[in-house]
């Protein structure tokens, strides 16, 4: 045996282990499960750890296993021992039925292994899915190339409103979110505080997640939905109920009339341009559902679906041409002079 096969076990596992500590840092950050924040996640999280510590545990058996027979074979072929290189091709019966009771307990463990996760995995999937409350607040989802719609519906119409690509849900109470898409199957996975459910074209499906702590939890859609999948993203504010009650009457009133001329001026653009054509701004004429409703637009932290952070320089790249950040998008470049730029975006702005 060469000198090069009897190191190559210590270097398996170097390898191995470097692996596995490059699969768990790509399993943490802003966006995953093993950081929940609410039930659902926590459950989910629960059931993946237990699978990776009983798979971690198999693997570390496996490799040794694997290794003694083959360090004990180079340390007898190191010492000159006859045919410590040859296969036995007459083993001992005692050393047969030791082996076969190994393989028959590696059998039976197999099966009680399957028999948990099965077990553990349907009882997890009761939980998650049965709402803990009789009155939850109620979201509608809809999905579209590529970017969320969000509904929040009340009883009394007057209190219902629509925003885009940010959910806000109070800390601590259950939220049922109704699913559907527009145009072609999407996936909603917000992994911090559950898993994904698709959104269907003319079929609507329910979930519901809930946060225990506050904070802003990153989602994306999880299927595969054309050109830009990659960069329809959103984002569920959870904050404390007060905070979370006062944002809502917010959202219910009409947008804020323009305060300075240069604000009069963007409004007076936003309503002679394409732009009222595909948008909706509560309070003003423009009442057209194909892109985001921009009543509140100045509130929110990102633009084109989690693409840029909200701020006049990303928003006047966008308005004056979305192609060219978010290409394939169904909103066409707007070619205004700088005066009406700068006064469409004072207007933008101040929707709060």
């Amino acid at each position: 045996m060469s000198t090069r096969s009897r190191h190559f076990g210590p270097y398996l596992l170097r390898a191995w282990a470097a692996a596995m500590v490059s699969l768990l840092t790509g399993c943490t950050g802003v966006q995953s499960v093993l950081n929940p924040a609410g039930p659902q996640a926590g459950r989910i999280s629960r059931i993946w750890w237990l699978m990776f510590t009983v798979c971690l545990v198999i693997q570390v058996l496996i490799i040794v296993f694997v290794s003694v027979p083959a360090l004990r074979r180079e340390r007898d072929a190191a010492s000159g021992q006859n045919g410590a290189t040859r296969p036995n091709l007459d083993p001992e019966p005692n050393a047969e039925r030791r082996m076969t009771h190994v393989v028959l307990g590696a059998v039976a463990a197999t099966v009680v292994i399957l028999f948990v996760f099965l077990v553990d995995s349907f009882l997890i999937g009761r939980s998650i899915s049965s709402v803990p409350s009789r009155n939850p607040l109620t979201i509608k989802v809809i999905g579209h190339q590529w970017w969320w719609e969000v509904n929040y519906d009340n009883p009394v119409a007057a209190r219902s409103f629509t925003t885009a690509n940010e959910i806000h849900i109070p800390v601590g109470q259950p939220v049922v979110l109704k699913l559907t898409s527009q145009d072609v199957i999407h996936s909603f996975w917000a992994p911090n505080l559950h898993g994904k459910k698709d959104l269907v074209p003319g079929h609507e499906s329910t979930t519901w997640l809930q946060a225990d702590k506050a904070g802003i939890f990153r989602g994306q859609c999880a299927e595969f939905c054309g050109h830009q999948h990659a960069h329809m993203a959103f984002a569920v504010v959870a904050e404390p109920p007060e905070q979370f009650y006062a944002w809502y009457e917010g959202q219910i009133r009409p947008a804020v009339q323009p305060a300075s001329e240069a604000q009069q001026r963007g409004r007076r653009v936003f309503l002679s341009s394409a732009c009222v054509m595909c948008h909706t701004i509560q309070g003003t004429p423009a009442g057209a559902t194909v892109g985001p409703n921009l009543t509140h637009v100045g509130s929110r932290n990102t633009i084109a679906a989690g693409t840029l952070a909200n701020n006049r320089g990303n928003l006047g790249g966008w308005v004056t041409d979305s192609q060219e950040i978010k290409p394939g998008n169904r909103m066409p470049p707007n070619l205004l002079s700088p005066e009406d730029l700068q006064a469409l975006l004072d207007y933008l702005e101040s929707l709060k």
